[in-house]
């Protein structure tokens, strides 16, 4: 059987700040992300299986992507953890979802973060084979599984 790659898309509003940061991306500022994710390998080759020629099901896909991952970053604002003692009162006011990471909040780190989450709630049948997250209109990072073995 042939390998074959599927891509899902899939989209989410995220705010971020960069710390210490020498340009405007120090304030915090939001984006509509675009996230791809593709996927490889072979696709089912049980006539009785309901997912007969199926790599994995968009559904299924989607799922694991929008449960595990969007659900946790979409409308939230994401900081360095480094930055917690500074945004205490305004989260108690004004930031119900705050979400700290131990890396700079750059489209870069968040998806090499997103990169790692994936790959472990894939199906051992299937293999992360990319992602591109895009930032801005302009403005996108890639994460192939080639340049990281």
């Amino acid at each position: 059987m042939s390998r074959i790659r599927i891509t899902k898309r899939f989209t989410f509003e995220m705010a971020h700040a960069l710390s210490g940061y020498d340009g405007l991306c120090r304030n915090i500022h939001g984006h509509s992300y675009i996230l791809w994710v593709t996927i490889a390998g072979e696709p089912v080759s049980d006539k009785k299986s309901p997912k007969d020629g199926m790599l994995l099901d968009y559904s299924d896909l989607s799922s694991i992507i929008k449960d595990k991952i969007i659900s946790g970053l979409d409308h939230c604002l994401l900081l360095k953890r480094d930055m917690a003692d500074a945004t205490d009162t305004f989260r108690k006011d004004l930031c119900s979802r705050l979400v700290y990471v131990d890396y700079q909040p750059t489209c870069e780190n968040l998806l090499a973060d997103l990169a790692k989450r994936i790959r472990l709630l894939l199906p051992s049948t299937v293999n992360l084979h990319s992602l591109k997250l895009q930032e801005t209109e302009n403005s996108y990072a890639e994460w192939f599984s080639e340049d990281n073995k």
